[in-house]
């Protein structure tokens, strides 16, 4: 294990360059429909790509609360292939994929392919507790998602096929994970919520939903949804992590980079990540101590924090526990998250 503290990933000025080489590339946009066996329905993705000059600018993940990206819909793509990543969103209010374009617009200009699925009933405006607990869905939004790419898009001679990788946030981080080779324990994933110590807020959810993980057919949460098409993968904060095997863990063999946000000791077991670090042979741990779970979330947009405090909500969605503002701290994840993948998908 390789270990980056955020006083050493951090020096003034540093994200200048990466900030300069954004703006002179354009991220094209574009929205397709993947089949899904395992859904039983199509999976909306969002497909983020370089583009050349065109198309029609959107701002994706633009909420009441959040500030979107702006992208180029229907851009015609740049000629060449290139590295393809999918990208896993959390749940939650900003659960989707267009909430992540704060991350897979700057990857797709320096160069990226980002293929982000919606994840059904694990989606804002689209949430089930009992679907949301699923998690074994995921991995397989990621490989439905990795078949339609390479056999019916156009994306399909835009992509190098031998350089692809994975990227989750939160729940995502699970999913990232998993088709590297984790799998969860369905004793631990079954007692989740036996105490409220590891995720209040969700298992309150569950429980309100009538959901009993107990009684839940949780069995197929211990299979190896590993895809050898993957060849490198980055989780940031990844949910319920501990109830993933030691063992399963200890037998990736793809480079991995994980990132937790916040004060060690505020982290939250659940979504601790230092431990995979240090039993995956090829493994690299980050913590940005000045961050929080909610840093991978958006940029707020002004009056957001008090917007949520009128309509009840307790958790500090807008608020990241340091003195930096989020778009610092998305500028330093960008940075983390692009030289990762350049190192792995990119170096040859």
């Amino acid at each position: 294990m390789r270990f980056f503290s955020a006083a050493a990933l951090v020096v003034l000025g540093a994200f200048w360059p990466l900030q300069q080489a954004l703006a002179d590339q354009i991220a094209g946009v574009r929205q397709i429909a993947v089949p899904s066996k395992e859904r039983g329905a199509n999976l909306d993705v969002t497909v983020w790509y370089p583009a050349q000059a065109g198309g029609e600018e959107v701002l994706l993940g633009d909420t009441p609360l959040f500030k979107g990206t702006a992208s180029m819909r229907d851009a015609p793509p740049l000629e060449g292939k290139f590295p393809l990543i999918l990208l896993s969103h959390g749940t939650g209010i900003a659960g989707n994929a267009q909430a992540t374009s704060w991350i897979a617009a700057p990857l797709a200009r320096q160069g990226y392919i980002v293929a982000a699925p919606n994840h059904p009933g694990n989606q804002s405006g689209n949430k089930s507790a009992s679907e949301t607990m699923k998690l074994w869905l995921r991995p397989a939004d990621f490989t439905a998602t990795l078949d339609a790419l390479k056999t019916g898009t156009v994306f399909r001679d835009r992509v190098d096929w031998k350089n692809v990788g994975a990227l989750g946030l939160s729940m995502g981080g699970y999913t990232a994970l998993a088709v590297a080779g984790a799998r969860m324990d369905r004793q631990r994933l079954a007692a989740y919520c036996d105490t409220d110590l590891r995720n209040h807020s969700l298992c309150e959810w569950l429980a309100q939903s009538g959901v009993d993980l107990h009684k839940m057919d949780v069995q197929p949460a211990g299979l190896d949804y590993r895809d050898n098409r993957i060849r490198s993968a980055v989780a940031i904060d990844p949910a319920m992590s501990d109830t993933l095997t030691t063992e399963s863990v200890a037998g990736i063999t793809i480079p991995i980079d994980l990132v937790n946000l916040g004060r060690k000791g505020d982290i939250p077991r659940t979504l601790q990540a230092s431990w995979m670090a240090d039993i995956i042979q090829d493994a690299r741990y980050a913590n940005i101590e000045d961050a929080n779970h909610f840093s991978m979330f958006a940029a707020c947009k002004a009056g957001a924090s008090d917007k949520l405090k009128a309509e009840g909500v307790t958790e500090p969605l807008c608020d990241d526990g340091g003195g930096r503002s989020r778009s610092a701290i998305h500028a330093q994840l960008i940075d983390m998250i692009t030289k990762a993948f350049d190192r792995t998908l990119k170096a040859q």
